[in-house]
């Protein structure tokens, strides 16, 4: 039971408000609507920096969220191992945007590294995990992956496909050194707080919407979190709910729904209707 009523919100973005450079329905509306709200984007998808991100929601025609309200799991791994170590030497694989995260707090360093840092997208060849495995086992580096997803939505040709996530990528290595990684990302409770702060709200008034049960949701209700799932990924209508799995407050099969419930629950939470295209 809450004891606060939901003043903030936080937000999944793949598969949540797109797939791929499609904007999924009721992601315009919802967006314009928070206007007014406190928010902030929190994805575990390393792969593109803020910046990048807002572009891309211009270019699908959404409203343009200003970078420094969206946080990835490549900034918040960035920050945890500044906690973790200064001017650590760390060996990644992944798309660039985990590189440039990186070089701001750490040094880049394939032969001493400290840690080898794993996240999403094109890089993983025999000789990135030949290097890897040989900087955990013979220089004990520790082996941290920016997500434990195992897979993610994408698009290729026009058409949605399963991409490998973050836990999927990082597996080879554990595999091959029987080491365990260390995740960041959702349902880690280091991008909630990071949102959090930066909204200077109680988790106990915030509401985390997302698409998957196992981070969005289960992280969020780990903090107490006000939860809402919305069946637009990877977690579709009809689909029974893992047992194992806390219930969100909210358990939508699209946006629309999400909003009509909101304002019936939350007077005043979304701004008033001005734009239902």
């Amino acid at each position: 039971m809450h004891s606060e009523q939901p003043r903030a919100l936080l937000l999944d973005m793949d598969g949540l408000l797109y797939h791929g450079d499609r904007p999924l329905p009721g992601a315009r509306r919802l967006l314009t609507r928070l206007a007014e709200t406190p928010h902030v984007f929190v994805t575990n998808n390393p792969i593109r920096t803020p910046e990048q991100i807002a572009d891309a929601l211009g270019a699908m025609g959404l409203p343009r969220p200003h970078p420094e309200r969206i946080i990835t799991s490549a900034l918040a791994t960035a920050r945890w191992l500044a906690q973790w170590r200064e001017n650590f030497r760390y060996f990644c694989v992944g798309a660039g945007s985990l590189d440039a995260a990186l070089r701001r707090v750490g040094q880049p360093d394939s032969e001493r590294a400290d840690v080898v840092v794993i996240g999403e997208g094109p890089g993983l060849d025999f000789e990135q995990l030949t290097i890897g495995i040989n900087l955990i086992l013979s220089r004990g580096a520790r082996l941290v992956a920016t997500n434990p997803d195992p897979s993610v939505d994408g698009v290729r040709n026009g058409r949605h496909v399963t991409l490998p996530g973050g836990g999927a990528l990082v597996a080879p290595f554990a595999a091959a050194t029987g080491v365990t990684p260390t995740f960041v990302g959702k349902p880690e409770p280091l991008l909630y707080e990071m949102a959090l702060a930066l909204l200077d709200c109680p988790a106990g008034a915030c509401l985390m919407v997302g698409d998957r049960p196992d981070t969005d949701i289960a992280g969020a209700e780990r903090l107490g979190m006000w939860t809402a799932l919305v069946r637009s990924g990877q977690y579709p209508p009809g689909r029974p709910w893992p047992t194992a799995l806390p219930q969100p407050d909210y358990d939508c099969d699209d946006l629309s729904v999400l909003m009509n419930a909101l304002d019936r629950d939350h007077p005043g939470l979304l701004s008033p209707e001005r734009d239902r295209s």
